[in-house]
């Protein structure tokens, strides 16, 4: 035996299995830090969400109380099968009916109404089944408000005070509006690029939570890129976790609107102002899909066609793409003479 052979082959498989070892640290580091991003996502979804994400089928590979253990959901709500009662949807749907014919009404004038059509139910229960089902009274000068604010969640300050806004994809503002349609109302929220007034993208439905706010923010970014300051109000969906960590985890600026102040967010209030007067306001609609159809319409004449005063009755999307010329053309010039 050669003890110098022996300790340097020794000192080889030591060093080898280091590297190993060195590996497999890397790797268990990236999946911890993985899952605790994931884990962030999934504490800020809401319940429903979080129930369909779980498999109960009979291949699962991992068990259905374990999943709920990592989704934060009780497990006893999965298998809850809710009663209709028949007397309770009866005088839902007679609510419904009213709103439609009286939008104006609030749930005392409701409940007087209730009671003249023959309904035997109380204040308190009419009050209780018009949140429910979302309504309020359709007054013009006491609008819906679509930004409740959540105190347990972090607000920031307003960017923008000050600000010269002098080339697009310098600020971005989004915003939430309703849309009265038969039956009830539904929610519209887009994006817009301050400069340019140009909507980068926009989405209807029928809940304002999360998803909504998500939907046209994570559209808007895959489309054009990004901002380097973001504004909103400070609404529950604005202010939830995933909506600010992506904008943290794109390096983005986030400026919210002061309380109360919606003339801080005035591009995007403006821009609804019009899209209502000149379309939505004109027609009366029955069907969500039809208004969709005609909401693609108008932001198709709204960017493409539609001259716009503040930019010198230039056409919103004709700005933007200008403006992101000349910015890719300054950025060449100035990486050519860093070389």
């Amino acid at each position: 035996m050669e003890p110098a052979k022996a300790v340097k082959e020794y000192k080889e498989e030591n060093a080898k299995l280091q590297a190993k070892i060195d590996e497999y640290a890397k790797t268990v580091g990236k999946m911890t830090v993985e899952y605790n991003w994931m884990q962030g996502k999934l504490e800020s979804l809401d319940l429903s969400e979080k129930k369909k994400i779980i498999d109960k089928s009979e291949h699962k590979t991992i068990s259905v109380s374990k999943q709920c253990k990592l989704l934060g959901y009780n497990r006893s709500n999965l298998f809850y099968i809710p009663m209709v009662n028949p007397i309770k949807q009866t005088i839902k749907d007679e609510i419904v009916k009213i709103f439609e014919e009286i939008p104006c009404y609030g749930y005392l004038k409701v409940h007087q109404e209730l009671l003249d059509r023959g309904y035997n139910v109380c204040i308190n229960t009419v009050r209780e089944y018009r949140k429910q089902l979302g309504l309020k009274a359709v007054l013009a000068v006491r609008p819906p408000n679509t930004s409740w604010a959540n105190k347990q969640h972090p607000k920031y300050s307003y960017k923008l005070k000050g600000v010269d806004i002098t080339r697009a994809n310098q600020v971005w503002s989004t915003d939430i509006t309703y849309i009265k349609i038969k039956g009830g109302m539904v929610y519209m929220a887009a994006i817009i690029d301050w400069y340019s007034k140009a909507i980068l993208s926009w989405k209807i439905s029928n809940t304002m939570d999360t998803d909504l706010v998500m939907g046209v923010l994570n559209e808007a970014l895959s489309k054009y890129g990004k901002p380097e300051i973001f504004n909103t109000d400070q609404g529950s969906q604005y202010t939830s976790y995933i909506h600010t960590q992506t904008l943290k985890d794109n390096d983005i600026i986030i400026s919210m609107d002061g309380k109360g102040r919606a003339t801080d967010n005035i591009c995007i209030e403006r821009f609804w102002r019009s899209a209502k007067v000149e379309k939505i306001y004109l027609n009366e609609y029955f069907k969500v899909s039809d208004l969709k159809n005609d909401v693609s319409d108008y932001m198709q004449f709204y960017n493409y066609k539609r001259f716009h005063e503040t930019l010198n009755y230039k056409k919103p999307m004709n700005v933007y793409w200008d403006s992101i010329k000349i910015n890719d053309k300054n950025h060449t010039k100035l990486d050519e003479n860093v070389a």
